[in-house]
């Protein structure tokens, strides 16, 4: 991928997302270039290099860490999200949330903090890698989704939204059920698992298994680094806005998971829609009983 390819707002999002992966050294390279884009602009491999205490290969291999081939392609970058900046399209930061925060302050400040991890996840996704993972959804013979803890309610919204268009779509949530399930696939099928961290284990054995299968792989993850990632024909990188004590990963991910899961469900149905609207009108028609007010009994 050429660096000048990507927008300013793919580099923010990128660096927030890969910051905690990253090295200690290589983490204050990427703080400095998305904490003051203008100023390293103007500065040479080795300036910025000082600037940060580290290497002039330390800032060259974060560089390439984040997408570019080289120092010169970051420095077009930052003086692109340095002019966005100036022009005010870039928010300011919120603090974190305080135990003593009045409740209107904190739903300004999650707002606000949603808002920046969907507009990172977005600016930050492949859509040639969407419209691939799109693609072995539309035609799979079978779905097989994996989460654990948070990201299984991901992968439970995903299944079900999938059943409702007519694909035979399954959320595992029990990691021997999966492995189980998984032994199954075969080609043709399609096995996505859900993950943050891009390491848990649970979730990333059935993805493999169904792999060495031969089932087409899609891994939904913040860390493209993350072993995950192996067992993956697809993978879709997310976003999250930033953790304190009162907003762990769990809450942050969520948000642009759910992004994501939506992003396929979408580009799935428009490419069945023949087969997918009639199954939407016929689960709907088959449920609407239930929203209706019951008559009371005098």
């Amino acid at each position: 991928m050429r660096g000048g390819g990507q927008s300013p707002a793919a580099l923010a999002a990128k660096v927030r997302t890969m910051a905690p992966s990253l090295t200690r050294s290589m983490q204050r390279v990427a703080e400095a270039v998305a904490n003051d884009p203008a100023g390293c602009a103007q500065l040479t491999v080795t300036g910025l290099a000082e600037r940060t205490g580290t290497s002039e290969a330390t800032v060259v291999r974060t560089s390439r860490l984040l997408g570019y081939p080289g120092y010169r392609d970051l420095r077009l970058a930052l003086a692109g999200l340095a002019a966005q900046q100036e022009s005010g399209a870039a928010p300011a930061v919120t603090a974190d949330i305080a135990v003593d925060d009045p409740l209107a302050d904190v739903v300004t400040k999650l707002a606000h903090d949603e808002q920046q991890t969907l507009a990172d996840t977005a600016a930050g996704l492949d859509t040639a890698q969407l419209e691939a993972a799109v693609g072995a959804l539309a035609g799979a013979r079978r779905v097989d989704v994996y989460g654990i803890g948070a990201s299984s309610l991901v992968g439970q919204d995903l299944a079900q939204k999938l059943l409702r268009i007519g694909l035979v779509a399954h959320a595992h949530t029990d990691p021997h059920l999966a492995v189980t399930n998984a032994v199954q696939l075969r080609p043709g099928d399609v096995a996505l698992a859900i993950t943050h961290s891009g390491r848990t284990v649970d979730v990333i054995e059935p993805l493999r298994v169904a792999f060495e299968h031969g089932a087409t792989t899609i891994a939904v993850t913040g860390r493209p680094d993350g072993e995950v990632t192996s067992y993956a024909d697809h993978v879709l990188t997310t976003s999250t806005a930033r953790e304190s004590e009162l907003r762990p990963a769990a809450m942050s991910s969520r948000t642009s998971q759910l992004l994501v899961v939506d992003c396929l469900f979408i580009g799935v149905a428009q490419r069945t829609y023949e087969t997918a609207a009639p199954a939407l009108s016929a689960s709907y028609e088959a449920l609407v009983h239930r929203h209706s007010p019951r008559p009371r009994h005098r």
